[in-house]
């Protein structure tokens, strides 16, 4: 397996390996991620070496994106949406995106990632609830599942948490 930064002609196999992961059986819908994603890549929110895929055979069968987010004022960024081929879940792909996009927010001198997700999963990376180090959720009724990790030592930031305008949308 390949994880890589996202390419133009991947736009399409990146929708798809979304609406296999949140697509619910028998419905016809479109999930919400697929075109959170689309709006996230015109808005000045997207983080184009943090858009990345994971690709077996030349197939994609994951994607990982972090979008620049605030805390208050200061930049940071927000992990999701993460979603890998049903077909391919369970076998250490989305921990291989995750680890990716740790290491490159590392590299870009990020302070903070935030997200929403379940802390078992993500617990294991070093994320803890965002309320622990004095962040907080977008909505309080997240409770744990809103999550942060610190990458740099520093004074640490406080405040809000706030997601890049197109998540306003999802629900």
């Amino acid at each position: 397996m390949l994880i890589r930064v996202e390419r133009l002609e991947d736009v399409a196999g990146i929708a798809a390996v979304l609406a296999d992961a949140f697509g619910r059986p028998g419905e016809s819908k479109i999930p919400s991620e697929v075109g959170l994603v689309a709006a996230l890549r015109e808005s000045d929110s997207w983080v184009a070496s943090q858009s990345l895929v994971a690709v077996e055979d030349d197939l994609i069968i994951g994607h990982c994106l972090c979008s620049r987010a605030f805390v208050d004022e200061t930049p940071m960024l927000a992990l999701g949406p993460i979603g890998v081929r049903q077909d391919w879940q369970g076998r250490g792909v989305g921990s291989a995106l995750v680890r990716q996009a740790i290491d490159i927010a590392i590299d870009m001198g990020e302070e903070l990632i935030g997200l929403l997700g379940d802390p078992a999963f993500y617990g294991r990376f070093g994320f803890v609830a965002a309320s622990d180090l004095g962040i907080e959720s977008p909505d309080p009724a997240w409770g744990g599942a809103f999550q942060a990790m610190q990458l740099r030592d520093s004074q640490g930031v406080t405040g809000c948490f706030e997601y890049a305008a197109p998540f306003l949308g999802v629900g």
